[in-house]
This record gives C-alpha cells, structure tokens and sequence, in this order.
C-alpha cells in the first residue's frame, strides 16, 4: 500500500513543546500526521534503536508508517516502513540493494539532476528543500518555487516539500502537484500540537485553516 505523504513529520527531540519525542509523536499522529521519520543527529546507536522502538509502538497502534532518517541499520533491526537518505549519506542505489524489497527509500535532492538520479537509484519518494528558512537545519541551501516545478516536471514519483514549511505557505505545494509538506517545528513546536496538524492539512487541501 502507498503511503499518505500529505502531512510528514520529522522529529527533532530539540525543538519540542512536550516532555518526551513520544508524546509529541503520538500527539501528532492522533491529530492526523500520515507519517513519521525518526530523524535524531548526536544520539547513540543503542538510544537511537532504543527511541526506534518505542516511537514505533506508536505509529503502528495508529497505522502510521514510520521511516528512519540515514540509520539503515536501525531501520531494518526495527522493522520500519522504510529510509530516507540526504545527498551526504550512503548512495541511494547502494540503499536500495540493502533494505528489504518491501521498504519504502526516501532521498533529499535540490535540484533536478539529484532528482532524476535518486529515481533511477530506486527512490520512492523525493524530499525537497530546503523550501525557507530553517532553524532546523539553518546551513541548509534554498530551492527556488521555479527549481520545485522543474523537479516536480521531470519525476513522477511522491514529492514533499520540507524546509521553513508553515501555516504561512502551507497552500503554496498542492497546486503545483506536491503531494505533501514535511515539517518539524511547524508540528512539534508548537502548544497545540493536534490543532496544528489539522490547519497545516486544511490550509494544504483547501488553502485555510479550520
């Protein structure tokens, strides 16, 4: 079954309003995030396994996928719906021969070229971006609107868009044939993390906020 890619969270255990990443997961998935990728930097293999587990918990209890963000070692002792690897990480046609056939290989790309080579390696969904200014990512570079309609032209497969995404831009994507918005802060950030979900899927499907 392909995935619903319309709200993608990305976690960062740094830029939460709740106690723990499991709350802030749960908080999201129940409020309608489609799907999740574990994305934590400076943590060990063992924790990340251990953080795996238990967000998987989860995201299965409410049939979400999860996605592990580089660690395809993690990802496959966890069993998750599959990776996702930036342009830095292990090739993504040396990540698709590893993981299993039935995981789903996200790849980041900023250009067309990346785009079309992430399809020919075997990608199954494109993350693109950076869209705006992060502070989850602040030394990331920018892709223009212009860029985004070039890569979203020359692919077929999934796009979301990721990078500074928010309730101010979220009606930009789905016209232009993006088929979800990734973010982070605009989700788990925030004090009502529910309610931002459902503005962030109102304002990319119909352009308003509930």
């Amino acid at each position: 079954m392909k995935p619903d890619y319309s709200l993608y969270l990305v976690t960062n255990r740094m830029h939460m309003s709740t106690g723990t990443l499991s709350e802030a997961v749960e908080l999201a998935v129940a409020g309608g995030c489609t799907l999740v990728q574990l994305r934590e930097k400076d943590i060990s293999s063992l924790d990340f396994y251990t953080l795996a587990l238990e967000i998987k918990k989860i995201t299965d209890s409410y049939g979400v996928p999860l996605i592990i963000n580089d660690r395809i070692d993690i990802a496959m002792a966890v069993g998750t719906a599959g990776v996702h690897i930036g342009q830095k990480d292990i090739p993504a046609d040396i990540a698709r021969k590893v993981i299993d056939k039935d995981m789903f290989l996200g790849v980041s790309v900023s250009s067309v070229d990346e785009a079309i080579d992430a399809v020919k390696a075997g990608a199954d969904y494109l993350g693109v971006g950076a869209m705006f200014p992060t502070g989850t990512k602040p030394d990331a570079g920018f892709v223009s609107m212009e860029e985004l309609g070039r890569i979203r032209r020359a692919v077929d497969i999934p796009i979301v868009v990721i990078g500074g995404i928010s309730k101010e831009n979220a009606m930009l994507f789905r016209p232009m044939g993006i088929d979800g918005l990734a973010v982070v802060s605009a989700v788990i950030a925030q004090p009502d993390i529910k309610k931002s979900v459902a503005d962030l899927k109102s304002l990319f499907f119909e352009g308003g906020c509930k």
